[in-house]
């Protein structure tokens, strides 16, 4: 009994290879796993895409803004100092910094822009990102009290049309009475660097200036919008500024990166299980060319079944003759496409890029979506799915050929020989 399954791969085998007097069984062989290794290459490289938007978002996200805040629910932090000591001695805390942040109008020349204001104290700030990595043509540092000046985004820069060392004029929402009305609070801002962070939300809409110029302006004294936290692990961002709004007496309103972009990361993992499932359809039909190819085998095989029923081999046997063949087909198939799909993955920003230079049109906007390059990074757990998912449909689309063959009636079918 312990041959048998070496004679059935034998005889699966040799059924794989062409014969002369008939390519095409060889030539829908080839198909089939061809057709899985498309589908599992398109696979690979469209989840692999969907990855690295995921991840570039993350990143940029997080190195332009904390991972959570803490502000007060009925208007700004007054004694933010004391909140900020207690805030910093929380477990998994490792830095807190104050920011202010206010909606504004900045106009320069016949161009107006609303704008997301934000004030920041620069050296407490390089402790809980990375915003000055970010700054083109001037520093962080040159955000001192008292000096008016201020960093924009690059999308925000080059709608109002200024670069460092303009001046725009910035209107803030709460004016000042007097007895013609309420006269907005307008002052002149001298433009010191460009924020280029890649992520177009962020640098078409905000401005930073310093902490203590942003209270001015928007009068808020001594007082601040909120603390900015940052955490040893990011994805506990809102259970850690929790618990730290639960130790301090609550009355805080929280919040963390992931709830602030949600709609982002939401949309991402929706169109990845979309994405999987229509493209699993790419997969099928390729498994109905393995089902195809066996079926055709079994009919032209019919002599040849008979004659080894007749010589002994039990119908089981047969099933696994016609198994084999199509599992090998599905496994090559698999292979071919995980192999294909990594590599193509791996190159796929710099091919984009020579793509771009080559017709000399830009292919991902970034004003549509949000980054200006095509990112890849390529998940082991996806591709593990991905593999499986196409073998086990290879599989499954021997057992009606197989089944067939082993139907088969030696006499019946050598009456036709």
């Amino acid at each position: 009994m312990s041959t048998w399954p070496a004679l059935e791969s034998r005889i699966a085998l040799r059924y794989l290879r062409a014969r002369t007097d008939n390519r095409f069984l060889s030539f829908s062989t080839v198909v089939g796993a061809l057709g899985v290794a498309i589908g599992v290459t398109v696979l690979v490289v469209v989840l692999s895409v969907m990855n690295g938007f995921e991840v570039e978002l993350r990143d940029r996200i997080l190195s332009i803004s904390a991972h959570a805040t803490l502000s007060g629910v009925d208007g700004p932090l007054g004694d933010w100092r004391a909140v900020e000591a207690r805030v910093a001695r929380q477990p998994h805390v490792l830095a807190v910094a104050p920011y202010v942040e206010e909606r504004g109008l900045l106009a320069h020349g016949g161009r107006v822009s609303g704008v997301l204001v934000r004030g920041i104290a620069p050296a407490e700030e390089l402790r809980i990102g990375s915003l000055a990595e970010h700054v083109r043509g001037g520093t962080l540092a040159s955000l001192a009290p008292f000096s008016y000046a201020v960093l924009l985004g690059k999308g925000l820069a080059e709608e109002l049309g200024v670069g460092p060392g303009d001046s725009v004029v910035l209107a803030a929402p709460r004016g000042t009475a007097t007895p013609a009305g309420v006269v907005p609070r307008v002052r002149r801002l001298r433009v010191t660097g460009i924020i280029e962070s890649g992520l177009y939300e962020f640098d078409r809409n905000v401005a930073v200036m310093n902490l203590e110029d942003a209270a001015r302006l928007f009068r808020l004294g001594t007082a601040v919008t909120g603390l900015g936290l940052k955490v040893d692990d990011p994805y506990a961002a809102g259970r850690i500024v929790r618990a730290a709004a639960v130790d301090l007496g609550g009355g805080f309103y929280i919040s963390d990166w992931t709830r602030q972009h949600a709609n982002f990361f939401r949309s991402i993992a929706t169109t990845k299980s979309i994405m999987f499932i229509l493209l699993l359809l790419v997969i099928a039909v390729a498994a109905f060319n393995i089902v195809a190819t066996l079926v055709m085998l079994v009919r032209e095989k019919q002599g040849d079944i008979a004659i080894l029923r007749t010589l002994g081999l039990a119908p089981g046997s047969l099933v696994g003759v016609f198994v084999i063949q199509g599992t090998v087909i599905g496994a090559l198939g698999t292979l071919s496409g995980v192999v294909l799909g990594i590599a193509m993955a791996d190159h796929l920003t710099a091919a984009v890029h020579a793509l771009e230079s080559l017709l000399g049109v830009t292919l991902f906007d970034a004003r549509v979506y949000y980054i200006e390059q095509l990112p890849s990074v390529v998940s082991r757990a996806d591709v593990t799915r991905i593999a499986a998912t196409a073998f086990i449909v290879s599989c499954l689309s021997t057992l009606y050929p197989a089944w067939r063959a082993a139907r088969t009636q030696p006499a019946e079918a050598l009456r036709h020989e």
